[in-house]
C-alpha cells in the first residue's frame, strides 16, 4: 500500500551498477511551474561507477545494530526536501515511489519538507511515529538533521541517505551516500565551458542554496577547472540563485546590468540556467551565443535548449534514485557490507548529442 503524506565494496558495487531500467511516470504539481517529469519509460536508470569510484569502509546490518527486515513486510519511509515544483525533485519523488511498488514495499510513507530544515526534521520523526522500518533521506542541507537522526538510532532504523551528503557519521548516523560525484560534476561544466568559450571571457557563476555539500563542491570543481586550464576566463561574480528558476532570472538580470561585460553563465542547476536563459533574451542578447550557458542537471528542457541553439551544454545529475536506493537496501538487509560512498555515473550533453538523446532527459 502506499501512501502519500501532505502537511565501496567491489561485490556491492557491481551489484549495484546492474540495477534494472527504471520508468518514470509523469507527476502534476501545483506550484505552477511549467516543468514536467517525463513519462519515457526509455530513460536511462542510474548505475553506480567502476568499484573504485565507491569508497569508504563497508557498513553492515550487524555493523550497524540494526534488526533483519524483509522490505515486502515493512514500512519504509522517503523524506524529500524541496518542493516538487523543479523536475529533479518531481522524478526523485516518483523513481522512489515506482520502485517501492515494483518490488511489493509494504507500505511508503513520503514527506515533503518544502525547504524547511525544521519540518524535515519533524517529518522524519512523524515518520519514525508511524512505525517507519528504513528510512530514505534527501536531506536539504549537509548539517542539521541530528535531532531526526538521533530519533532514527533511538529506534534501529537504517537511514540511507540520497543525492546530498551528510556531516555525519557513516555506519553511525546512517548507513551510506548515494549520489554523484560533485566536484567532477563542476570540473566537467568548466570543461565544456571552455569548449564553448574558447578558453576566454567573463563568466558568472549562478551558486545553488547554501548550506550543502552540492553547492559547495559544483563551485570547486568548477572554479579549480577553470584556474588550471582557462587562466584567460575570469570569473566576474558569483552569487546564488537558490536552485530556482525565479531566481536565477531574477540575479541573471541583475548581473547583465552590473557586470555588462560578461560572456558566459555557468548555473549549478538547469533551473537557474534556464532563468538566465529568460534574462538574457530580456535585455536583447541571445543565450547560448551572445552569453554561453553551461548548467548540470539533465532536465528536459534544458537539453532541448541546446537543441535550440539557446544553451551550449548541461552535465547530468541523474535523480533516479529508487532502483538504486532498494537495491541497496535489499543487500543491506541480505547482510553484504554497503559501501560508504557509492557514486553514479552521470552523462552530459551538448550540441553534439543532445537532439539524439533528450530522451534520456527527466
Amino acid at each position: 500500500m502506499m501512501i502519500q503524506r501532505r502537511p565501496r565494496t567491489l561485490a556491492v558495487a557491481c551489484v549495484l551498477a546492474a540495477t534494472a531500467t527504471l520508468a518514470v511516470s509523469g507527476c502534476s504539481k501545483s506550484e505552477g511551474s511549467d516543468n514536467n517529469a517525463s513519462s519515457d519509460s526509455s530513460q536511462a536508470a542510474q548505475a553506480a561507477k567502476t568499484p573504485e569510484s565507491s569508497s569508504g569502509s563497508g557498513c553492515s546490518l550487524q555493523s550497524y545494530g540494526a534488526p533483519k527486515l524483509d522490505l515486502k513486510d515493512a514500512v519504509v519511509g522517503f523524506s524529500q526536501s524541496e518542493k516538487e515544483a523543479n523536475p529533479f525533485r518531481i522524478a526523485e519523488t516518483q523513481s522512489i515511489k515506482d520502485e517501492a511498488k515494483k518490488i511489493g514495499v509494504k507500505k511508503l510513507l513520503t514527506t515533503n519538507a518544502q525547504s524547511q530544515l525544521s519540518k524535515q526534521i519533524s517529518d522524519i520523526q512523524d515518520m519514525l511515529a508511524q512505525g517507519a522500518q528504513f528510512l530514505i533521506v534527501a536531506p536539504l542541507n549537509s548539517d542539521g538533521l541530528e535531532p531526526a537522526l538521533k530519533a532514527a538510532a533511538a529506534k534501529k532504523v537504517p537511514v540511507l541517505t540520497v543525492d546530498r551528503k551528510l556531516n555525519a557519521g557513516a555506519c553511525k548516523d546512517y548507513v551510506a551516500f548515494l549520489g554523484s560525484d560533485f566536484v567532477e560534476q563542476g570540473k566537467r561544466a568548466a570543461d565544456a565551458m571552455i569548449k564553448s568559450t574558447g578558453g576566454k571571457g567573463k563568466v558568472a557563476i549562478l551558486l545553488g542554496s547554501s548550506g550543502n555539500n552540492v553547492t559547495t563542491d559544483r563551485t570547486k570543481g568548477f572554479v579549480d577547472q577553470l584556474k588550471a586550464k582557462a587562466p584567460d576566463m575570469e570569473i566576474v561574480a558569483q552569487q546564488t540563485g537558490e536552485f530556482a528558476r525565479d531566481k536565477g532570472q531574477q540575479v541573471t538580470e541583475q548581473l547583465i546590468q552590473s557586470k555588462p561585460g560578461i560572456t558566459a553563465i555557468y548555473a549549478e542547476n538547469d533551473e537557474m540556467g534556464l532563468g538566465a536563459v529568460t534574462a538574457v533574451k530580456a535585455a536583447g542578447k541571445k543565450p547560448g551565443k551572445d552569453i554561453k550557458i553551461v548548467s548540470v542537471d539533465g532536465t528536459r528542457n534544458a537539453v532541448q535548449a541546446i537543441v535550440n541553439g539557446e544553451y551550449n551544454a548541461v552535465i547530468e545529475s541523474n535523480p533516479r534514485f529508487g532502483p538504486l536506493a532498494f537495491a541497496t537496501a535489499q543487500k543491506f538487509y541480505g547482510g553484504e557490507e554497503i559501501p560508504e560512498n557509492v557514486i553514479i555515473s552521470d552523462r552530459s550533453y551538448d550540441e553534439s548529442n543532445a537532439k539524439s538523446t533528450v530522451g534520456n532527459a527527466f
